[in-house]
């Protein structure tokens, strides 16, 4: 599976992005999809996911009400909504995506390059 993430860019604080992440391989639908992020100096936590099963999606509680991931398994895409965006959201943000026998988060087996979010104040 190979992740190509896209749609991060420079932003004031109360905006919003989409990122997009597309995947190419096969068997899509089953993988567990998620986006990670890194602030410099900061170690990489998982932001959001989405599992192949449908379920409530997991958000890290400082995005909870502002981030929304989704999936569109048709296109083997997967999105994250990302509004009323803060200074402290500014990172890299990785696409990640792991098969239903895999180790699970936070150690996906196929990881996309990053996009780089900034939020002004």
């Amino acid at each position: 599976v190979q992740l190509q993430a896209s749609g991060g860019g420079l932003v004031q604080a109360g905006g919003s992005l989409r990122l997009s992440c597309a995947a190419s391989g096969r068997h899509f639908s089953i993988y567990n999809m998620g986006w990670f992020r890194q602030a410099p100096g900061q170690e990489r936590e998982l932001v959001a996911a989405a599992s192949w099963s449908g379920n409530v999606p997991y958000y890290v509680h400082s995005v909870e009400g502002r981030f929304t991931i989704s999936r569109d398994n048709t296109k083997n895409m997967v999105y994250l909504q990302m509004d009323s965006l803060k200074p402290e959201d500014t990172a890299v943000y990785y696409c990640a995506a792991d098969p239903p026998d895999g180790a699970g988060w936070p150690s996906p087996r196929y990881w996309g390059q990053g996009t780089q979010v900034t939020v002004s104040s």
